[in-house]
This record gives C-alpha cells, sequence and structure tokens, in this order.
C-alpha cells in the first residue's frame, strides 16, 4: 500500500498539493499561535522601573482580599489610601525616606498623559540628567525630553521653566517639581521610599495602632513593580494576546481540517475509476482504504515537517509585529519552549487522518461494477450517515442557540461564543449540501438561463449536475463568508446596541469631561454657579462582591447624587427608582446574584471598605456595561470626572455653552453637545480584538484561495473531453472560456450565499439575545466585508479555472475530445 501512495503521490500530483500547502499553512499557523502562546505563559515576570534602586518602598494597599472556604480571593483596590503622617515618622525612624507623589499635569503642546513627581524620587528609576540641572525654585521643572531645556512652558500650576532633561525609560511622560512645589500640588503621600533594612520595615508597619499595618504594602525586591503606574498592565496586554493566539490556533485546526476533508473528498470522487481498476484487479476494499489512508499519512508526514519549518521562521516576525503594533509589551520575545512543535505537528498528521478517513471508507465501500459505472455520472451523493450528522449538527446549534436565548442571553455576546458558534452551522451546512446545493444553484441561475444564447442554460446545467465539484468548490467559499459575516456583523451589531444604550440613557444638553486629574471642588462649584443650568457630577469607582461564597465579582461603578442623576440620565430600570439611592444604598444590575429591591447585598467598596447596601434599583443587563450606582460617600477617593448638565427652559444655549466653558477651562474640562458626547464615545472594537477578527478571517481566506485554486485545478483538468467536445459542437475558444469562468463564479456566489444565512442567522440570534437584554438596537451585516470576500473568492476561482482550461484547449481538438478519464 505504502508503494501504491508513493506512485500515485508522483503521478497525480496536483491533487495533492493544494491539501499539503492547506496543511503546511496550517502546521506553520499552529506552530507560531503555539510559540506565542508559550511566551506569554513563560513570560517572565515585569521587573521593577520607577523604583529599580529603591531599598524598601511602602505605600497603601491596593490588593483587595476576601477570605473564602480553602483560601482567599483578591481583587484591585480602585482608590488606595494614602500613606499616613503616623506611618511616615514611624518608618523616618529607621533610616532617610524619600516622599513619593504623582498627579497630572497639563501642559501646552506637552504629553496627554503628563504626570508630575518630586524631583528626589528621579534617581531611584534611576533618571540621569543628560542636559541642565536640577530644579531649585518653584517655578523650575526637569522634564523627560518632551521639552528641551531652556522652554517656558505654560501648565495648569502656572508657567515653569525647563533647566534640565533627563533621559526617558519609556513607561511614562514625566516632570519633575522640587519636593516643596510637588508637595504643595499634591500634599498626600503616594508611596515612601525607606533605606532600612525590610525586617524592620515590616514590623514598623505591623505595629501599627487600630490594624491598620493590614491597609498598608511593603515592597522589596521584584515586587517593587506594584508601585510602577498600572502595574497590570504588560499582564493585562498578555493575556490579551493569549485569547488572540488562542482563538486563532482553533480557527487554523477548524478551517484546515474543513479543507483537507474536502479536498480528499472531492479527489476519491475523482478517482473512482481508478480504484474500480484496483477492485478489478483483486484489491479488497481494506487495501483500497489503507492505500487512501497511507496517502494521507505521506501527505501529513510532510506537511506537518514543512510547516513546523516555516512556523520557526515566521514565529519571531509574527511576535515582532505584535509589539510594533503595541498589542504585547515592548519586552515580550519568544522562550525556548518546545511542545509548539510537537502540538503543531501531530496535530497536523491527525487533522491530514482525520480528513482522509471518510473519504478511505466510501473509496473501499464501493464495487467495481458499481464505481464503474458512476466514473461519469453522479447518482448517490447523500449518503444516510452524512444526513443524519449533518442534520443532528443544525438541530444542535439551533437547540443551544434557543436554550441560551432561554437561560442567559448575555452568553451569546461572549467573544467566545460568537466565535466559535458558526462553526457548528457552517460543518452541518457543509454536509448537507448536496441538498442544498442543486436548488440554489437552479435558483441563481434561473434569471441568466433564460437569456438569449444557451450560455446561462449551459452553466446552470454543468453546475447542477455536477453536485460534488460544486459543493467542493462551494464548501470553502461558505466557511469564509461565514466567518466574516459573524464575526464582523456580530462586534459591529454589539457596537451599534451599546451606543444606542448611551443614547437612549443620555438625557443632559451638555456633557463636560475632564482632563487628567479630574474636576477639583471649586471648578464643580463654578460650573454649577452657571445660570440656567442643573448639573449632575459623577466619579468613576468600583464595588466588589463576592457571590456563590467562592467568585469575588468586580464591577465598574459612579458615584452620583441620586436626585441629579434621575434629571439628566435615563437609567434602563427594571425595578426600584433612581431617587431610592442613598448613602445606605446601591442601584445594581440583573446580572448580580441578588437583584431583588429591598434586598441587602455586601460589597467592597472603591477603597476596600466591606459595607452591607440595601438595593434600591435594579437595571436591566443590556450589553453588559451598564455597572452599578453608589453615592459619593460609598465612593472615597474618587474623583468627579463628568459632569451632564441640564438647562432650564428658554436657556441662551450658546451663550450657556460659552460659561460652561469658562468655568471648565482651567481644570481642562471639554464641554461636548450630548449629540457631540455620544457620537465621540461610541464605542469601537478593541484594537487587540479587532487584530484577533482580522487574523481569523485572514487565515480563512488564505485557505479558502488554497481551496479553490486546487479543486478547480483538478476538476478543469478532468473536463478537458467535455471541453473538447464543446469546442467540437462549434463553441468557440472564448465562448468555451467565458462558460468556465461563468461557472465558476456561479458556484462561488452559491457558496457566498450560503455563507450569508449562515452568518444570517447567527446574527438574528445575536440580535434576539439583546431583545431579550432589553436593548433596542438595528441588526447590522458588513455588506462590504462580504462583498470584498466574495470578489477576492471570484478572482481566484476564475484564475484557477479558466488557466487550465485554456491550457487543455491548446491541444488539438480531436485529441482532447479523445483523452481518457482520469
Amino acid at each position: 500500500m505504502l508503494t501504491i501512495a508513493l506512485r500515485t503521490a508522483r503521478t497525480r500530483w496536483v491533487t495533492f498539493v493544494g491539501s499539503f500547502l492547506a496543511l503546511a499553512l496550517g502546521v506553520g499557523l499552529i506552530t507560531t499561535m503555539g510559540l506565542g502562546l508559550a511566551a506569554t505563559l513563560d513570560a517572565p515576570r515585569r521587573l521593577p522601573e520607577r523604583f529599580a534602586q529603591a531599598p524598601v518602598v511602602v505605600k497603601g494597599d491596593d490588593v483587595l482580599r476576601v477570605p473564602v472556604k480553602g483560601g482567599q480571593r483578591t481583587g484591585r483596590i480602585a482608590h488606595p489610601g494614602p500613606v499616613t503622617p503616623e506611618l511616615a515618622r514611624r518608618l523616618a525612624d529607621l533610616g532617610p525616606t524619600t516622599e513619593d507623589r504623582s498627579f497630572p499635569v497639563r501642559a501646552d503642546d506637552g504629553p496627554e498623559q503628563l504626570v508630575g513627581h518630586p524631583w528626589s524620587v528621579a534617581a531611584f528609576a534611576p533618571y540621569t540628567l543628560e542636559a541642565g540641572r536640577a530644579p531649585h525654585s518653584d517655578d523650575e521643572v526637569v522634564t523627560t525630553g518632551w521639552a528641551p531645556t531652556g522652554a517656558r512652558i505654560g501648565t495648569d500650576h502656572g508657567p515653569v521653566t525647563v533647566v534640565g532633561t533627563v533621559t526617558g525609560r519609556g513607561f511614562e511622560d514625566a516632570v519633575f517639581f522640587t519636593d516643596a512645589r510637588a508637595a504643595h500640588l499634591s500634599p498626600a503621600v503616594d508611596q515612601l521610599v525607606v533605606a532600612a533594612d525590610p525586617t524592620a520595615v515590616q514590623d514598623a508597619v505591623r505595629a501599627l495602632p487600630g490594624g491598620q499595618g493590614a491597609e498598608v504594602r511593603v515592597l522589596t525586591g521584584r515586587d517593587r513593580r506594584y508601585a510602577d503606574p498600572d502595574p497590570e498592565r504588560d499582564s493585562e496586554a498578555l493575556l490579551s494576546v493569549n485569547a488572540v493566539l488562542g482563538t486563532a490556533g482553533g480557527v487554523t485546526g477548524f478551517v484546515s481540517l474543513f479543507v483537507v476533508a474536502s479536498t480528499f473528498a472531492f479527489a476519491v470522487a475523482q478517482r473512482r475509476k481508478e480504484f474500480a481498476l484496483l477492485r478489478t484487479s483483486g484489491a479488497t476494499p481494506g487495501q483500497i482504504r489503507r492505500t487512501v489512508i497511507a496517502e494521507a499519512l505521506l501527505l501529513g508526514v510532510a506537511a506537518s515537517a514543512a510547516g513546523c519549518l516555516l512556523g520557526a521562521y515566521g514565529a519571531p516576525l509574527f511576535v515582532s509585529s505584535l509589539v510594533h503594533e503595541g498589542l504585547a509589551p515592548r519586552w515580550f520575545t519568544l522562550g525556548d519552549a518546545t511542545w509548539p512543535f510537537h502540538l503543531a505537528f501531530w496535530t497536523g498528521l491527525l487533522v491530514a487522518l482525520a480528513g482522509a478517513v471518510a473519504a478511505s471508507w466510501r473509496a473501499g465501500r464501493v464495487a467495481p461494477a458499481e464505481a464503474l459505472r458512476e466514473a461519469a455520472f453522479e447518482t448517490r451523493i447523500m449518503t444516510p450517515g452524512r444526513g443524519l450528522l449533518g442534520a443532528g449538527l443544525l438541530l444542535v446549534g439551533l437547540g443551544t442557540l434557543a436554550h441560551a436565548l432561554l437561560a442567559d442571553p448575555s452568553e451569546l455576546l461572549h467573544r467566545k461564543t460568537y466565535t466559535s458558534r458558526p462553526m457548528l452551522f457552517i460543518v452541518a451546512f457543509a454536509l448537507l449540501s448536496p441538498v442544498w446545493v442543486r436548488p440554489l444553484v437552479r435558483l441563481i441561475a434561473w434569471l441568466p438561463a433564460r437569456l438569449p444564447g444557451a450560455g446561462g442554460m449551459l452553466i446552470r446545467e454543468y453546475a447542477a449536475a455536477g453536485i460534488r465539484r460544486t459543493a467542493a468548490v462551494a464548501a470553502p467559499v461558505l466557511v469564509t463568508v461565514a466567518l466574516a459575516g459573524s464575526l464582523l456583523g456580530t462586534t459591529a451589531t454589539l457596537n451599534e446596541a451599546k451606543a444606542a444604550e448611551i443614547r437612549q440613557r443620555t438625557t443632559a444638553d451638555h456633557v463636560i469631561t475632564a482632563g487628567p486629574g479630574g474636576f477639583d471642588p471649586a471648578t464643580i462649584e463654578r460650573i454649577r454657579a452657571v445660570p440656567g443650568t442643573e448639573i449632575s457630577s459623577t466619579a468613576a469607582t468600583t464595588v466588589h462582591v463576592l457571590e456563590e461564597g467562592t467568585a469575588l465579582i468586580r464591577s465598574e461603578a459612579r458615584a452620583a447624587h441620586p436626585r441629579a442623576l434621575a434629571r439628566t440620565t435615563r437609567l434602563p430600570l427594571t425595578a426600584g427608582s433612581v431617587t431610592d439611592l442613598d448613602d445606605d444604598s446601591v442601584i445594581v444590575t440583573e446580572e448580580w446574584e441578588r437583584h431583588t429591591v429591598g434586598s441587602t447585598v455586601e460589597v467592597w467598596l472603591g477603597d476596600g471598605t466591606r459595607k452591607a447596601l440595601r438595593i434600591a434599583a435594579v437595571m436591566s443587563i443590556g450589553t453588559g456595561g451598564n455597572g452599578a450606582y453608589v453615592t459619593p460617600a460609598n465612593a472615597p477617593g474618587a474623583t468627579v470626572d463628568r459632569i451632564d448638565v441640564r438647562l432650564a427652559p428658554g436657556t441662551d444655549r450658546r451663550a450657556v455653552g460659552a460659561a460652561l466653558a469658562a468655568a471648565a477651562q482651567p481644570a481642562g474640562g471639554r464641554v461636548l453637545t450630548a449629540d457631540r458626547w455620544t457620537s465621540e464615545n461610541r464605542p469601537g472594537t478593541r484594537r487587540t480584538t479587532r487584530a484577533g477578527l482580522l487574523l481569523v478571517l485572514g487565515i480563512a481566506l488564505l485557505y479558502t484561495g488554497i481551496a479553490l485554486a486546487n479543486t478547480l485545478v483538478m476538476a478543469t483538468s478532468d473536463r478537458a473531453r467535455d471541453l473538447a467536445v464543446l469546442r467540437l459542437a462549434g463553441a468557440t475558444r472564448g465562448q468555451v472560456l467565458r462558460l468556465v469562468a461563468g461557472e465558476s463564479q456561479l458556484v462561488v456566489l452559491v457558496g457566498a450565499v450560503a455563507g450569508t444565512l449562515v452568518a444570517a442567522l447567527n446574527l438574528v440570534g445575536v440580535r434576539a439575545a439583546l431583545g431579550l437584554l432589553h436593548v433596542r438596537s438595528g441588526l447590522v451585516i458588513p455588506w462590504d466585508a462580504l462583498t470584498a470576500t466574495f470578489a477576492a473568492c471570484a478572482a481566484v476561482a476564475v484564475a484557477a479555472a479558466v488557466v487550465p482550461a485554456a491550457l487543455s484547449l491548446r491541444r488539438g481538438t480531436v485529441e482532447g475530445a479523445g483523452v481518457r478519464d482520469q
């Protein structure tokens, strides 16, 4: 069997080249994704940045620790407390201390995320002067190179002169003031550097009265990175990269298996006369099956080895592009893991064998006489097993969709769900293709077949008669169009739903957004004093709740005054009233385990304080961004970052807008109309999510091109006699080529229509889920993406069909008509 397989591969190499390319590409992509995943899992722990040279750093604890059965759960505190004067005095007795403060600074033509620090902490990064000197007076600063020495800059803290620059270290844009000026601008001590023995510092913290030591964190060694700004940003970025690579790897495996199985099935159908001759010469069904399996084994080994080599060269380039695009941390590199190569190789081999199993069974099941009789005409294509499997998968897909809608509609809005669910329908439609291909061909070609001339009728009849060929060509188009429509359509529909929620919720006439650092009380009072206005100032915070006794759930929340909130915002309430909110209550969503008005829920506030609050009102889940609402008393440390303004009837909008802008300008506030604010805050797809979707669709489109080219080259090469007979019947060379091109376009259109139906089925499920979640928005179908996908598939199909047809027509007409079936 192995010898026959080798000779077959050498003789019919065209049959196997597409499967080889698809499988090698799949293994290469799995290798690349696997190496990237291994790098995210084995990434080195991030080193300290701002305090790399600090011996010990003391700060308010920003980790919430909640004991549960069998351990504890942790969360991130949104507003950790400062270092108290009492603790600072105790630590000063142990050795020299340096106070650290971080506060936002707005500078003319300066960086958007500019942060101020006292000069004395610069040495702990270490920042070193590259020009000028240290600041000595209140109006002198040192920058990280974004402004040159000698520059005079206007800031929200007054004009300053740059007297020195330090080499930037990449993790922040900073401006350093004198220690006294920094203390005046930001009195609270965020962190304290202590030059003392770490054990002595720990003992001093534990000796604080009243359990205050539990609210303080002592950082040494690598843990000093938790004193850096946004210490979790790298881990969050790696988590996003991990999700993208995992999704892309899964889709790669699915599409490669789909393409290889489809190609093997079509190749076996094309070789029925060859298998008939083997059966006639004494080969048993088992030997025929083993021959096909041996071919798949040879193909799998060769393609998997080539794919591993391709992945080894492609992974560094891929990781470099992730870093360059800002999707991964700048230090992210490949490790020395070898398991991705083993995983990719054996996955490729398994895919090749799995794709050949059904084809080998079909090849060995037909009797010699039956195979010879069917060699030139297709009869029984839909087998009972295939029909049952396809119908079963379709029913499973519809059943799980209905169950999700009835049990938890929000589950359908999760990325993992809407990425994987289309695959079930894709496989079901592909298995049932013999049922829908012929009716769909006749429906689409109904009008062209009735136009003058025989071209339209011949195109329709060729496509309808060659169901295997039509289904094999339509299948990869179905995959790509279905994925493009489902993934891009779902994200666009969800973005539109979120935008609709924002529009429906905002009833204010103006929205004032804060710059870095938020609004101070004086600015809020200036805005409140503008005649003819009613304002609602809100601040971002968080609350944590323990559900089912084990899961610590973090919810984004906003702190607001209830009566003002009710007059400027329309919350999607399902029970209760906004005005019932007070300092002892909270507004939650239906997603919370407890969401009954009047019941009590235990939460941890933004500063880590544990408190029991009564549920005043309940909001619908919506798209998942409704969060929670508390009063300012339950958001200690939160800074107002948004002010909604409602105008009194008859107020001059232009005059009030100008007055609001003048009042908000000193704090860097922007005054926007409600429509303008809604437009600017329209949700969009996150960069990592968009990159993942484009990667998935790129993989599917590449596979589709390979599958189309391979299948059409095989099909057109085996139709040399048919094309020559058309020439003998009087058709010109151009007419034959146009016939071939038209048929390929028709078949691609059939696949595109089927893929669009699959996408529509998924999108209808998402829209139904949004309706059950009380979100009123339209369904978004990405027609541009679907049209572009169809055009790309059609271009590949026409080229792959016309080129081999033109080559076969170079033979003499009589010679071509006498070509024997392959």
